[in-house]
This record gives C-alpha cells, sequence and structure tokens, in this order.
C-alpha cells in the first residue's frame, strides 16, 4: 500500500471511507425511518420527473448524524442527477460560490453542508441563483464598477443544517422543500445497526442490536460508531459475535451508559449538581467549570439531555429535573418554600 494512502496516524483512510460509503443506503428503499419524509419526497421526485422539471429546493434540517447528507445523495440518486457536495465554511469568498455555481449542469443538485454558517455576503448570490436562475457579478470598483447577469442551467440546491433558526429569513424562503429529520427510534436504529453489521460482515444477535441502538441517542451516525468499536471488543476479547452481554460489556468500557448517556453528559450533570446546588447556571459558566465549549454544551450535548428530560432551560440558566437526579442515582434536594407559601399552607 503506497504512503499517500495512509493518513499520519497510520490507519488505511480510503478504506474507512469506503466502509462508510457502503453503510450508507442509496435508494429510498434502504432508507430505514424518516417515514413521511420519504414518502412525500417519493411524491415530489415523481411529480418533477413527470413534468421534465429540476426538482424545486430542498431543506433538510435536525441534529447532527440523522443522515442529513445521506437523503440528499438518494434524492439526487432518485432524479438520475449528479450531486456536487460543499460545506457553508468551505465557501470563504463571494468568488467561491459564483465559480460553484458557474460548474454546474442542467439538472444538478448542489448540496451545501452548513448553510447556516454562509457569509451574508455570500448568501446574497443565492437569491438570484435559485429564484432566477441567473448569477449576478459585478466587475470593477468605484464609479467604474459595472454589473453582469449570466444564465445558470436549472439546478436543485439542497441545504442541509442543524439551526435552522440562524438561517435569515430571505434564503430560507426561497426552500420550496421543507422538512425537520427527527430522532430515531430504538427499532429503527436496531434495523440500521443490524445492516451495517452485515456490510461489516460480522455475526450480532438481534438482543445485542438492541442494546446498542438504545445507548445510540436516537442517531444513525452513533449507532453505527458504537457498532464498529463493540465489533473491535468482540473480534479480540469474544469470539467475533456482538451478542447483549458483549455489547452492554464494551458500551460500559467505552462509558456508554444505558441511556446513551456519556462522559461529557454526565459532567454537566454532576457540575450543575455539585458545584450550583442543582442550577439555574448560565451556559458560559458550565463551559468553563467543566472545560467544554460553549457550542459543543449547546449544540451536542443538550439536546439530549433536554430530550430526555434531565435538564431544563429557565431564563437564569440550566437546571437539572428530578428525572436527572434519578438516574445518577442522587436525592434531589426538597424544594425550598417561601414565606408566602408557608402562609398559604397554614390557612
Amino acid at each position: 500500500m503506497t504512503e499517500d494512502r495512509l493518513n499520519t496516524t497510520g490507519f488505511n483512510r480510503v478504506e474507512d471511507e469506503d466502509i462508510e460509503l457502503k453503510l450508507r443506503p442509496a435508494r429510498f428503499e434502504e432508507y430505514i425511518g424518516q417515514e413521511k419524509i420519504k414518502e412525500n419526497m417519493q411524491v415530489f421526485v415523481q411529480a418533477a420527473q413527470g413534468r421534465g422539471e429540476t426538482l424545486d429546493h430542498v431543506l433538510l434540517y435536525g441534529q447532527p448524524g440523522l443522515g442529513k447528507t445521506t437523503l440528499s445523495a438518494i434524492i439526487a440518486g432518485a432524479m438520475n442527477a449528479r450531486l456536487r457536495v460543499t460545506a457553508g465554511p468551505a465557501i470563504e469568498r463571494p468568488g467561491d460560490m459564483a465559480a460553484i455555481l458557474n460548474d454546474l449542469n442542467e439538472g444538478d443538485f448542489l448540496f451545501i453542508d452548513e448553510i447556516h454558517r454562509l457569509n451574508r455576503n455570500i448568501e446574497e448570490i443565492l437569491y438570484s441563483a435559485m429564484e432566477d436562475f441567473v448569477l449576478d457579478i459585478v466587475i470593477g470598483k468605484g464609479p467604474g464598477a459595472r454589473s453582469i447577469r449570466l444564465d445558470l442551467p436549472r439546478f436543485t440546491l439542497v441545504g442541509a443544517t442543524t439551526r435552522i433558526g440562524l438561517l435569515t429569513a430571505p434564503l430560507r424562503d426561497r426552500f420550496g422543500v421543507v422538512h425537520h429529520l427527527e430522532p430515531y427510534k430504538v427499532e429503527e436504529l436496531a434495523t440500521i445497526v443490524t445492516r451495517s453489521a452485515k456490510v461489516l460482515e460480522v455475526g450480532m444477535t438481534p438482543e445485542g442490536a438492541e442494546e446498542i441502538a438504545r445507548r445510540a441517542r436516537g442517531t444513525p451516525r452513533i449507532a453505527n460508531r458504537l457498532l464498529k468499536r463493540v465489533r473491535d471488543f468482540a473480534q479480540v476479547r469474544y469470539d467475533g459475535i456482538i451478542t447483549q452481554d458483549v455489547a452492554k460489556i464494551s458500551l460500559d468500557r467505552l462509558e456508554i451508559d444505558p441511556m446513551g448517556l456519556d462522559s461529557v453528559d454526565k459532567k454537566i450533570l454532576f457540575a450543575i449538581i455539585e458545584k450550583f446546588g442543582g442550577g439555574p447556571v448560565g451556559l458560559d459558566t458550565l463551559s468553563a467549570s467543566i472545560d467544554e465549549e460553549a457550542g459543543t454544551l449547546e449544540d451536542v450535548a443538550e439536546p439530549y439531555l433536554l430530550q430526555l428530560g434531565f435538564i431544563q432551560r429557565t431564563p437564569r440558566g440550566r437546571t437539572v429535573t428530578r428525572l436527572g437526579y434519578s438516574h445518577l442515582g442522587i436525592v434531589p434536594p426538597a424544594p425550598v418554600i417561601t414565606t408566602n407559601e408557608q402562609l398559604t399552607l397554614q390557612f
């Protein structure tokens, strides 16, 4: 194997990428979960094909790892179209965006991940491109500057974001199809893990798949990541078969508890309880107290803790709920009764 096919840690990067691609479904029939979105998108695809038109622009939003990129590739494949992939942070200048748009062919799909991170000047180029399929370019500066309008082929823009609230209204309103991807159920994740195990050629019992699915935080990407790590333990420490016991022992060693909480999640809960009396505590203060970035807490850990009902947001900050205390095996403090409440109770 040549050196350029190895990353700096010695792992086969190309092979790892090939495995990731194999784990991704390629057709609507293989895509598990998000049933309403699948049904709707199939209708939209068939209607567009029947009229001989390009598909309307699509916006997919939801937490990371739910399959926005995979679904985009499936939609493009169903339309027999080429898919161009980029990301909001990678487009630094308006000229970059203009070059990408100018390179598109009729019917192409342009997928922009993290579209909420596009620079506003770059975003404005998309307005006319999405609506009128034209590209407005300004040549020169000062009094001698002039605007040139170039025609673009009809294309479909697929935007993906984890924070739809950060999209400006003019951009958001130009998407004709908007879908919210929901977290997956345990049964759906177990089906995904079972399919992935077959792709990876690893033996697994239904109970082993369910154990991994329960700890995957409702996210296929996490489920597949846990599967690959449990596979390592099964290969080295056991007979290569992922049973429920093997999955439990392996995930416990990875500090993933039965509800899917990892070490960072528990650091958050323990910090709020032990350092701040159960809360409320502000995000920046909490971030500093556990030495984690505020963005990581807000975008990665906090949404799942909120879904479980282990924490809640208040105007004054984050607090741990009774469910959170119960999960950690800690007795919650008795509620403080004010003087007015005491007088009310006396009467």
